[in-house]
């Protein structure tokens, strides 16, 4: 059997669970059964597609039984098979958090009872942008998991979300309309919109345009990737939200730019054409964020400032174009999705126990909740880089792919990228040393919340649930095994890249064997040899 016929589940156990819940939705105590239950599913269900194709095979399903190029096709990888696994623990983790939040809350603010439908449709967005194989049905991942956002980000209804709302829906609808464009551009070029058959049809165009198609990707995929001087829009966004909400903003939003970035890259426009102003921008993307999070004193700002930081980092490995690069890339961004869903998450707690999110009301964390101080200190050390976790072991994988790759503007980046991680251990301890570690009375602005003794008998669980808790320290736990089972994950993630860069895995997998796979262009002075592993993971 082939394992891949499952996919398209991935999207439809979600839309399932969403109109289970919308049915349910003045049932409250239902409506968290069935949507955990079905997520739940589809993480199974998931796991099961990335153990299919582990060791390198690639495998395609069409829809409605339209061949490709004219039916819409889903390809699942082991790039795209680790996304969907990653997003899902983190969106299960955050659900569960959300669920706690509603009850610990009495569904006065958030999760209300239309939380759970949208929530699920926001899933099966993303999970549908990881596995499609053609542009328009991208787009509609987009568009699915961008309408469901709109509608999480101004849950509650206050005056600062919703203006938050309507600048990330301009901002949104900008660069969905400048990807549609592209998209006809593209289909009126090529006559198709099926990404293994435009990898075929694009190399037939001059260049001049192939590079105008490639660039208005780039910049519809930008924006929604946060890449520099197209993340303004974040920082004003994300903190406004309700905590769950902002996690998995923060986890897989910007993660789905960075994946449709990748996967455009290496399969539409091989080669190093555009290279050097995406290391500029990957560099100024790393430099700007982290030097606006030193500038925050809020929390949750400063955490979205250095998501913008870090998106910098994997926007380096892929444009170094090499297997080392782009592998140390894909790690990296698993590694980025569960620690920033995690330290929200954190933030989301911390807001809770000590009443604020700023730094400047804050103090005694430390002493009065160790748990929480423990579930901060663990994913932001990891963020930090700081060995031996994951974020040490990816940026250790990209500064040495961009010490091999050798050319002096790869040589800035590394310089950039260490510059960048001293800095985020800076922004990180000055939290550690404001919010944990000093005095309550010590705050420039103590809270009323941090002063007032405790309540006999209640201490740190009564006044941090337990269903908020649990799933803080799984995902935080989850994150420690990112660093446990690194060597198997770099593995992975190392032949993923091999096998994106080589394409014909990709291309034979949709089209069949007889498609005939357009020569790599050069780069610099010497034509790309396909790696002989990649070659090795031919489609199954």
């Amino acid at each position: 059997m082939n394992l891949a016929n499952l996919a398209p589940l991935a999207v439809v156990l979600p839309i399932l669970g969403a109109a289970l819940t919308f049915l349910l939705i003045r049932h409250s105590a239902a409506q968290r059964a069935v949507s955990i239950g079905l997520l739940s599913a589809a993480l199974l269900l998931e796991c099961i597609l990335l153990a299919s194709v582990w060791d390198g095979g690639t495998t395609s399903v069409t829809i409605g039984g339209w061949m490709p190029p004219w039916g819409v096709v889903m390809v699942v990888d082991q790039f795209s098979s680790l996304m969907l696994v990653v997003s899902s623990v983190v969106s299960l983790a955050v659900l569960i958090y959300a669920t706690g939040q509603g009850m610990a809350d009495g569904d006065q603010e958030a999760p209300v009872s239309i939380f759970h439908p949208t929530y699920l449709i926001l899933v099966a967005g993303v999970s549908n942008a990881f596995l499609t194989g053609d542009l328009f049905n991208l787009y509609v991942g987009f568009e699915i998991l961008l309408t469901a956002s709109y509608v999480l980000m101004t849950l509650g209804g206050t005056g600062p979300r919703i203006r938050a709302g309507v600048t990330y829906v301009v901002v949104s609808v900008v660069s969905s309309v400048l990807f549609l464009i592209a998209i006809a551009m593209i289909y009126g070029a090529t006559g198709t919109i099926t990404m293994a058959d435009l990898a075929i049809k694009l190399a037939e165009l001059d260049q001049g345009t192939q590079n105008l198609l490639h660039v208005m990707l780039l910049v519809a995929f930008g924006i929604k990737a946060a890449v520099f001087p197209l993340s303004f829009w974040l920082p004003d966004s994300y903190p406004t939200a309700p905590a769950p909400v902002t996690a998995v903003f923060a986890g897989l939003l910007t993660k789905v730019g960075v994946y449709a970035m990748v996967r455009t890259e290496t399969l539409l426009f091989p080669g190093d054409t555009l290279n050097v102003p995406l290391m500029v921008l990957a560099l100024l993307t790393m430099v700007v964020g982290i030097l606006g999070a030193l500038a925050q004193s809020d929390i949750k700002r400063l955490l979205s400032f250095t998501l913008v930081s870090h998106i910098g980092y994997m926007v380096f490995g892929l444009a170094m174009s090499s297997a080392a690069g782009l592998g140390a890339a894909v790690f990296y961004v698993a590694h980025h999705i569960t620690v920033q869903t995690s330290l929200f998450l954190v933030a989301g707690l911390i807001e809770r126990r000590g009443g604020s999110s700023s730094i400047d009301r804050l103090g005694g964390l430390a002493k009065l909740s160790p748990l929480l101080a423990l579930l901060f200190f663990i994913p932001a050390m990891n963020l930090a880089g700081i060995p031996p976790f994951s974020g040490f072991l990816g940026k250790l994988g990209l500064l040495q792919a961009g010490v091999e790759l050798g050319t002096p503007l790869a040589l800035v980046l590394v310089v950039g990228g260490v510059a960048t991680s001293l800095l985020t251990l800076l922004a990180i301890a000055r939290v550690w040393n404001r919010a944990f570690w000093r005095k309550p009375e010590d705050a420039e602005y103590p809270d009323p919340v941090l002063l007032a003794p405790v309540p006999a008998g209640r201490g740190t669980v009564g006044l941090l649930p337990r269903t908020m808790v649990g799933p803080t320290a799984a995902l935080v736990a989850f994150g420690v095994a990112l660093t446990v089972f690194a060597g198997p994950l770099f593995k992975v993630s190392g032949h993923s890249a091999e096998v994106m860069l080589d394409r014909s895995a990709y291309i034979h997998s949709v089209l069949g064997d007889g498609a005939v796979v357009p020569p790599l262009p050069r780069r610099g002075s010497q034509a790309v040899q396909p790696d002989s592993a990649a070659q090795s993971g031919g489609g199954k």
